[in-house]
């Protein structure tokens, strides 16, 4: 029951915020499934890649995707997360582990930051700097297995100068690229390792998901964002506490 609760809660997180369904998809496959840390890595991209996908969707639907955005920041994050999941198969499981609690700690800070007016237009900055903040997010979502979204949603406010009502569309998209994207490299990785996947997990944490961020897309929009920003930081504190207490007790 706890792992079918976790799985919505992935697809929930998607799709009310456009972001931290993998801050919470590996550790759930690694608590909750039981699964080492390299396989749920891994999966963790396929899963988010998947819910991401039809997350997107209705965004899409609605003409609330910036897709030159996609591309400035979406291209460079593709490779960056190749190479970050290529850079994984020289960690151990316990120090990409331990990078994971540190991000989760940096996400819930980002998450507790004033919500600005949705629909407010901010500057573009330039294409250089947000083809390297891709980049940059790209090969943290390769190494540790987590979308990005957490940064990718600053990031296109800030840097690309979008309203919140594009960024969570656009964001989505991204992430389903860039996590398809470490997904692949990952295949050669555990193969290497000679690891291999559970495509049953995969597959209904990705349908559960989906559910959930088809129903949080339809709820975000009637709840207050301010709320859901401080609640979401308090679970990712509370995961990042605990994955910090089974590392180092």
């Amino acid at each position: 029951m706890l792992i079918w609760l976790g799985a919505l809660a992935i697809g929930l997180s998607l799709g009310l915020l456009g972001a931290g369904g993998s801050l919470l998809t590996v550790p759930v496959l690694i608590y909750l499934v039981g699964q080492p840390e390299k396989i749920a890595i891994a999966g963790s991209l396929g899963i988010v890649g998947t819910i991401s996908v039809f997350g997107a969707l209705p965004y899409v639907r609605r003409r609330q995707v910036a897709w030159t955005s996609v591309l400035l920041f979406g291209l460079p994050s593709m490779g960056g997360t190749y190479a970050g999941a290529y850079l994984a198969q020289f960690a151990s499981g316990r120090l990409q582990l331990a990078v994971f609690a540190i991000l989760t700690g940096a996400a819930g800070v980002l998450m507790l930051r004033p919500v600005r007016p949705p629909d407010a237009p901010r500057p573009s900055q330039s294409r250089w700097k947000i083809a390297l903040e891709g980049l940059g997010v790209g090969v943290v979502t390769g190494f540790v297995g987590v979308g990005g979204g957490f940064l990718i949603v600053p990031a296109l406010v800030l840097l690309g100068g979008l309203p919140m009502s594009l960024a969570v569309g656009t964001s989505l998209v991204i992430i389903a690229l860039k996590s398809y994207s470490g997904f692949y490299k990952y295949l050669d990785v555990l193969a290497a390792l000679q690891i291999q996947l559970d495509w049953h997990v995969i597959g209904l944490f990705s349908a559960l998901g989906i559910a959930g961020s088809l129903t949080g897309g339809l709820v975000g929009a009637r709840l207050p964002q301010h709320a859901l920003h401080r609640a979401f930081a308090t679970l990712l504190f509370a995961v990042s506490l605990f994955i910090a207490w089974q590392l180092f007790s």
